[in-house]
């Protein structure tokens, strides 16, 4: 039998129009050496046809949908898995097993799944829970598997952008409570160099994370890259949980009260450079 060589091996992705599933398929296509099919459900979105028009092929299917996920599947020797929260816990880990068994069933070589820092410290956090119970499933049948538990993404701060751009950063984090964050296209080339080196990661669980900052330290960052004064706005949580609701006011009082623990001088010796936050919003067009 004639051993494939990466750039004809096809890496599946997962969740390809969003900002993790979007960052891992740009940074495999840009490093060459996979071909990259993106599981979509809607093909004429436009962030499928940046995928497409940047050489990758599109696959339409549903996580609730077997035949199309098999079909995905066919002669793929990598998958990068993730599912989200948004239709619950119980609607998660449902999905989350699905790709795992249709995983399992084509005989995939490497099974990357995406779940969440700390999800197996027991956080209370439903949405970290139903990740570990994803996890669990992926190891009791026997996957090969990469499991990587991303932290805190600075994506996250869009939905900020106004309020923060007009002078405030407001947070329930007392200002000095650090918190470990991430850059999507750090973990985008992260996910690519798994793939890239499965006998170094095959087995592994890695939490990743880029850097480590307090509140105050992200609000000073805003202000050089907005060349304007961000202030820090610690408001209570009671007000924070009718803004957000109760999920993440729980995440939240999780990071005051306990935190991730991504090894970063493990990570800086496992990837390429991490990103710092100020040159992240530079790229992003905050300057």
């Amino acid at each position: 039998m004639t051993q494939l060589s990466n750039t004809e091996q096809i890496i599946l992705v997962t969740g390809a129009t969003g900002n993790q599933g979007g960052a891992v398929a740009r940074h495999l296509l840009q490093r060459g050496k996979f071909k990259v099919r993106a599981l979509v459900r809607d093909p004429n979105k436009r962030a499928a046809q940046v995928l497409q028009q940047a050489g990758a092929e599109l696959t339409v299917g549903d996580f609730s949908d077997r035949v199309s996920l098999d079909r995905a599947m066919q002669g793929v020797a990598g998958i990068f898995s993730m599912q989200d929260f948004r239709g619950g816990a119980e609607t998660e880990i449902c999905e989350g097993k699905a790709v795992a068994d249709a995983a399992k069933a084509a005989n995939i070589q490497h099974f990357v799944y995406s779940s969440v820092g700390s999800a197996e410290r027991n956080t209370g956090i439903p949405h970290f829970d139903s990740k570990f119970q994803v996890e669990e499933y992926i190891r009791a049948i026997g996957l090969p598997h990469t499991i990587l538990r991303p932290v805190f993404f600075f994506y996250n701060y869009n939905m900020l952008r106004p309020v923060v751009e007009s002078g405030t950063l407001p947070q329930p984090l007392r200002p000095d409570t650090k918190l470990q964050q991430l850059s999507e296209e750090d973990y985008g080339a992260m996910v690519a160099l798994v793939f890239e080196r499965p006998a170094d990661f095959l087995g592994r669980e890695i939490e990743v994370a880029s850097v480590e900052m307090t509140m105050t330290e992200i609000s000073a960052a805003f202000s050089r890259v907005l060349a304007k004064n961000v202030e820090y706005q610690q408001i209570p949580f009671e007000a924070f949980e009718q803004q957000v609701g109760a999920e993440l006011t729980t995440m939240y009082r999780w990071f005051e009260a306990v935190g991730y623990e991504a090894d970063l001088a493990q990570l800086k010796r496992d990837f390429p450079k991490l990103s710092d936050f100020d040159s992240y919003l530079r790229d992003r067009g905050w300057a």
